[in-house]
């Protein structure tokens, strides 16, 4: 099951292992369950501390394994078979239920163990879904850390009359309890902010005690993380303020021309920027949504969601941009319902299904291309009269017998049938005519929309929400400067946002010696 060179690094990981693992697994005669016995079966191999125990269809999952410890209360259960994107949920799974500690901070893992009640959490996982492995490995370390918790991860693709029943139309979906919990990418802090009613009081009134920054980071992006770094390394009191560390880099599959980096996926380097940042006296701020920004004689206020409010002598902007969408009747009913906007994670939920791709740019073909590969049609609907690709993408395009491409139409409604997605209408253009077309799954991949919506009144904005900088960054506001896609820089890409994010810093700490302020802000004690 596993090549040589993975059973390798597998070994020197498992070593770190300091009490046994028990895995039972549920199989039957299928070729799915032949398929995750040989992992299992590897595994055992590459360590003495595991052991494997196989039951003829015990769990309501067939084929799934459960992972424990003797004298642990641990209730942690994969349903499916953990490769791709999942693979180091499971090394990391092995690691933790072995005894292994997390790099979880201490405050955290204490806020975990202190949770009461009961929570039985299932998330709806693809092996393709970059955005998976951040709840599946938070929920098991949560498993791991608190007996109260049970988790167990289901790959979709593999248990569709499950999805099909339960509607589950994008990945990854929680429930709780048996209930919706949420959908999308969330890590351990996010899922403590839900299920512990009192986290986010407690964590304003943290974040209200903060002395003023020298430099406040508005957004944790690639433009926020090298801002942040730039300013710290200038020995300033720096702070970052981010609804989710990483931003739309989180949400990219593949990153192929990022200049000394032949290639890696999205989530790596959100963690390598995380990384980076705390390397240096950044103070970060997670999970914090800016609402209102408030220029000031000396300080400048960032008042944000939960209630606080933070105060620095310069703020940079780096809130990022959001996938555009179609603002048709029907896409706000039918999210996550039918209509996503992420081919890669919600691709799979759609095998032999028909779906639309909305959108002719590089993205809508790289999308129509991939999903060809699992649907049964697909249906490329472009504005425009011709497609925007580049040509060797139009090229592969045009070769696959499963895609049809309809030019100078507009996406007039998305209609369901109160459940899910059952069709899409759109008009041409050039007769005015409608058309309707059947289908289960519609794939938005439109453009940008800038997080400028909080600024309005405040900064000048273009007329498509972009904040209008000069060539240092700087805003229409004395001592706020911007950087990256929420810009008027044009070329949204992401080394162009870590140098705009580098240069807004230096601007700031330029902006800071050559303020008026006497005094510099003292450190916090």
């Amino acid at each position: 099951m596993l090549d040589a060179e993975l059973k390798s690094q597998l070994k020197s990981y498992l070593e770190r292992v300091t009490r046994p693992i028990e895995i039972e697994a549920s199989v039957d005669d299928g070729a799915k369950s032949q398929e995750m016995l040989a992992l299992l079966q590897d595994l055992v191999l590459l360590s003495d501390q595991i052991s494997l125990t196989e039951h003829r269809g015990r769990d309501g999952h067939t084929p799934s394994f459960s992972l424990g410890s003797p004298g642990q209360d641990i209730s942690l259960r994969f349903a499916g078979i953990p490769m791709g994107h999942e693979f180091t949920s499971l090394v990391l799974a092995l690691l933790q239920v072995g005894g292994h500690p997390s790099k979880l901070g201490l405050e955290v893992i204490e806020q975990i163990r202190n949770l009461r009640g009961e929570y039985r959490f299932e998330t709806y996982f693809s092996l393709s879904c970059q955005n998976c492995p951040d709840v599946v490995q938070a929920l098991n370390l949560m498993a791991v850390l608190n007996p109260n918790i049970q988790h167990v991860a289901i790959d979709g693709a593999l248990f569709q009359a499950e999805v099909d029943e339960r509607q589950v139309m994008s990945v990854p979906t929680i429930f709780l309890n048996g209930e919706s919990f949420g959908q999308g990418r969330m890590g351990v802090e996010e899922i403590l902010a839900k299920i512990d009613t009192g986290a986010s009081a407690r964590e304003a009134e943290k974040i209200k005690s903060k002395a003023p920054f020298d430099v406040l980071v508005v957004g944790g992006g690639p433009a926020g993380a090298a801002a942040a770094i730039y300013a710290a390394r200038k020995g300033i009191r720096t702070g970052v303020a981010a609804e989710r560390f990483g931003g739309q880099v989180l949400d990219t599959m593949g990153i192929e021309n990022f200049i000394s980096v032949k290639e890696t996926e999205g989530p790596k380097m959100a963690a390598a920027l995380e990384q980076h940042v705390r390397h240096y006296d950044v103070d970060i701020m997670n999970l914090q949504r800016a609402e209102k920004l408030v220029p000031g004689d000396g300080l400048i206020e960032v008042q944000l969601s939960g209630g606080a409010s933070l105060k620095a002598r310069t703020v940079i902007l780096s809130t990022g941009a959001r996938w555009r969408q179609m603002n048709v009747p029907g896409e706000n009913e039918y999210r996550n319902k039918g209509v996503a906007y992420c081919p890669h994670c919600d691709g799979p939920l759609f095998k032999g299904k028909r779906v639309a791709v909305i959108g002719g740019g590089n993205s809508g073909v790289e999308a129509a291309i991939d999903l060809a590969g699992i649907v049964s049609h697909v249906t490329l609907i472009e504005f425009d009269a011709q497609l925007r690709a580049d040509a060797v993408l139009q090229r592969k395009l045009h070769s696959l017998p499963n895609v049809r491409v309809i030019t100078s139409a507009q996406t007039t409604e998305v209609s369901g049938d109160g459940q899910k997605v059952n069709g899409l209408v759109y008009k041409d253009r050039a007769s005015g005519e409608s058309h309707t077309i059947a289908l289960e799954g519609i794939f938005v991949q439109i453009g940008l929309l800038p997080n400028s919506e909080w600024l309005k009144g405040v900064v000048a904005l273009s007329p498509r929400g972009e904040i209008e900088v000069d060539a240092r960054g700087q805003t229409s506001v004395p001592g706020v400067f911007a950087a990256g896609d929420v810009t008027t820089v044009p070329y949204k890409q992401i080394v162009i946002a870590m140098g705009e994010g580098s240069k807004a810093a230096l601007s700031a700490f330029d902006h800071l010696i050559r303020s008026s302020v006497a005094e510099p802000v003292k450190q916090a004690a």
